[in-house]
């Protein structure tokens, strides 16, 4: 406090000033977490990964052999530069047969890029539904507007592709999908149980020919661990 004439000029105290900076800046910062956790846990209610997967991480995966732990390379490096391949429109394939951990790493790295941007996972059967079903008349969404949504987010993960009878309507779906991002630069992760002759022959040679092209082909070459956390 300054005593000038008959005014009074109250200065603070220095020491409750900087108390009180150090309280806003804690205070910021718990709500720019508390705002990242909503957009985050948005995301994660948008994307489609099931409850029940939701807690695969890299930290949890098991990669207690050589193949496994280069599997675990490849999903860590997609997921954490994903900015670049982002830019690459980078297409990975996991492949191999069920319980062999292609869903795992493929979700955790989703709950990595889901800090920075959108992620949608589902089965290639639920979305050649999600197509067709647009072709009903009582139909809310169009087909231009549910191509437009594969098309367009950050990651679209399709798993069990394979498992449909690969008819021609199939094929066509599935190429416009797969080709929307192709030429969008927009990356995307598929799991299937077939192999790479398997993989050409479902989808095509188009399609076939959209994977290799600057693609990444994990072979998941073990057995089923199925019945374990990380299957």
């Amino acid at each position: 406090m300054s005593l000038l004439g008959r005014r009074m000029i109250w200065t603070g105290c220095p020491v409750c000033s900087e108390e009180q900076k150090i309280e806003d800046e804690k205070q910021r910062r718990a709500d720019e977490e508390a705002d990242r956790q909503r957009r985050m846990e948005q995301r994660l209610s948008q994307s489609g990964i099931p409850q029940r997967f939701r807690d695969r991480t890299f930290d949890n995966y098991v990669a207690d052999t050589e193949p496994k732990q280069k599997a675990l390379q490849v999903a860590k490096e997609f997921a954490e530069n994903f900015a670049d391949h982002y830019r690459d429109g980078t297409t990975v394939v996991f492949s191999g047969k069920p319980g062999t951990g292609k869903s795992h790493l493929a979700l955790a790295a989703a709950l990595v890029v889901m800090n920075t941007g959108t992620v949608m996972y589902l089965n290639a059967l639920d979305l050649v539904r999600m197509v067709r079903d647009t072709w009903r008349r009582d139909s809310e969404m169009t087909e231009s507007a549910v191509l437009n949504e594969l098309s367009t987010v950050s990651l679209l993960i399709i798993d069990e592709i394979g498992v449909q009878y690969g008819t021609d309507g199939e094929q066509v779906i599935l190429f416009d999908v797969l080709n929307r991002r192709y030429r969008d630069l927009m990356p995307t992760i598929l799991l299937t149980n077939l192999g790479a002759k398997g993989m050409k022959e479902f989808l095509g040679e188009r399609s076939f020919d959209r994977l290799r092209e600057g693609g990444i082909w994990v072979a998941f070459d073990w057995e089923s661990h199925r019945g374990r956390k990380t299957a």
